[in-house]
């Protein structure tokens, strides 16, 4: 009598630190094909563009988008043009920010900002050339059912604009100097930063097979918690880490006299509120059982990160 089929096991899942270099990596490969080379005309744009997006960052938003897809077992090529289509509005608003008529910074992701490198002319046309870039990748043919894919268009879009990341920016320029109440600060931040991280977990999610009424819900408000989250940390680091450690000018806010959860509520309080913001986040993600595994981790470690 033969013996019996032994069935292997299911290989684990890589560990979280594994997953993240490969989604990381995955994505910079990405980026490097679809945007245009560096030699074709107008090369200096091209150039600059490539220095914008490429080899800096931890990528928060485009992770966002692979680990939402496994609650839908999204497939990874659509996953990675959804990520690169975040991630190119992420880094167009970077360039913007950090412009002498917004921010006025000189040090992104640890080197010169783009209009510092270039010229504020090119990093303008960077900006415009990175956000056109997102669409187009994310209007591609061959991208997925039609219908799905005008939502995520929809979804982007606004992320981007008035009610959305441009909008909180706006708002932001116009409480320089002024004192914003919780409410008031939360809806700047919503819009500000929050709007593309909740966009980055949509568009993940929508990569793949339907959820059902509850669990888009139940999803939305853990990218809401999530977005909020993310910007109550980066507040605490700026008055807390080093330029050398964040990459980017430290204490730019408060030198700026820009209204921070820190400068509202001080920093012990600010350190509750991300701490009650990370536990609804993960409440938020209980239907989804074992499929939340990477939404959960990437929720500690946007709590946890140092810069």
């Amino acid at each position: 009598m033969s013996a019996p089929t032994q069935v292997p096991p299911a290989p684990a899942a890589p560990a979280f630190a594994d997953w993240m270099r490969c989604v990381q990596a995955e994505v910079e490969a990405a980026l490097a094909r679809h945007l245009p080379p560096a030699e074709a005309i107008p090369a200096r744009l091209h150039q600059a563009m490539r220095y914008a997006s490429l080899n800096g960052g931890k990528r928060i938003r485009p992770l966002l988008v692979f680990a939402a897809g496994e609650l839908t077992a999204a497939p990874a090529e659509r996953l990675q043009i959804a990520a690169c289509a975040v991630e190119l509005i992420h880094s167009y608003s970077l360039v913007h920010d950090d412009l002498p008529a917004m921010d006025d910074d000189v040090l992104r992701r640890g080197r010169p900002t783009c209009h510092v490198e270039f010229d504020e002319a090119t990093a303008l046309l960077v900006g415009d050339s990175l956000q056109a870039l997102a669409f187009e990748l994310l209007a591609r043919k061959d991208f997925g059912e039609q219908g799905r894919q005008l939502e995520m268009l929809r979804l982007l879009a606004r992320a981007s604009g008035s009610c959305g990341m441009a909008g909180g920016q706006s708002i932001d320029l116009e409480a320089v100097g002024k004192s914003l109440n919780q409410p008031e600060l939360e809806l700047m931040h919503a819009l500000k930063t929050g709007a593309l991280i909740r966009a980055a977990v949509l568009l993940g999610a929508l990569c793949g097979a339907a959820l059902s009424t509850g669990e888009s819900a139940a999803l939305d408000r853990f990218a809401k918690r999530a977005g909020l989250l993310f910007q109550v940390v980066d507040d605490i680091l700026d008055c807390t880490a080093s330029t050398a450690t964040l990459g980017k000018t430290a204490g730019k806010d408060a030198a700026a006299e820009k209204p921070t959860y820190v400068s509202l509520l001080g920093l012990e309080r600010a350190r509750e509120f991300a701490d009650d913001l990370r536990k609804q986040a993960l409440e938020a993600l209980a239907p989804f059982g074992e499929r939340r595994q990477r939404l959960v981790e990437l929720t500690g470690f946007i709590t946890q990160r140092k810069f």
